[in-house]
């Protein structure tokens, strides 16, 4: 069976979230990454890269990077419409992931919440912290245009979705930053399924 490697309120949890929405067979195995236990010799060997999401399949194979497993996952069940049959409605939706991803989490949530790894002196964290607060907000304005009426993705649901869910829940419910209103709406209603509530119930959030 599928096996999702993820830790609560990383960034696996949008994988988690589209695996609930997709409706498809899984198994869950956390991985506490405060302790280490992503470096530690059994968890490098299934992905050297030592970090979640890490998707292993049934035939044992493993899948890594937010973007590939999210849009490999929405075509296990094309059923749900997670997969744009439009070709560029596809590309729309792998072109959003990867800037929510790339950008928005490696460029502003790493700053935002790891400021250690841009500045060694801690009177620089703050500087660092505002900087990332400042790459996020620009990019959700970015974001904005997708969503918005006539935007390329308001109205179809797409794997894209995984990416928003954790980035907004990040913005939204860990920093409380502002999000634009389509943003907004877009969160609260994924927010609302019974996947997001599945969701934050077996990784422990209070949300």
């Amino acid at each position: 069976m599928t096996t999702l490697y993820y830790a609560p309120g990383a960034c696996s949890i949008g994988i988690h979230f589209l695996l609930e929405r997709l409706g498809l067979p899984y198994e869950r195995r956390k991985v506490d990454i405060r302790s280490g236990e992503n470096r530690e010799p059994w968890f490098i060997a299934l992905n050297p890269k030592a970090k979640v999401p890490t998707l292993q399949r049934d035939d044992g194979s493993v899948l890594t990077e937010f973007p590939v497993i999210a849009q490999h996952l929405a075509g296990m069940a094309p059923e749900k419409g997670m997969l744009p049959s439009d070709p560029e409605l596809l590309l729309r939706a792998a072109e959003l992931t990867d800037y929510l991803v790339a950008t928005l989490h490696m460029q502003g949530f790493s700053r935002i919440f790891r400021p250690m790894k841009f500045a060694a002196d801690p009177a620089g964290h703050a500087a660092v912290q505002e900087q990332g607060k400042a790459i996020v907000g620009e990019g959700l304005l970015v974001v904005e245009r997708s969503l918005m009426p006539g935007g390329v993705l308001a109205s179809t649901p797409s794997f894209a979705d995984a990416a928003l869910f954790y980035v907004l829940f990040w913005a939204t419910d860990r920093v409380g930053m502002p999000v634009p209103a389509h943003c907004a709406e877009r969160y609260a209603a994924l927010k609302a399924t019974a996947a997001a509530r599945r969701v934050f119930e077996v990784e422990g959030i209070g949300k």
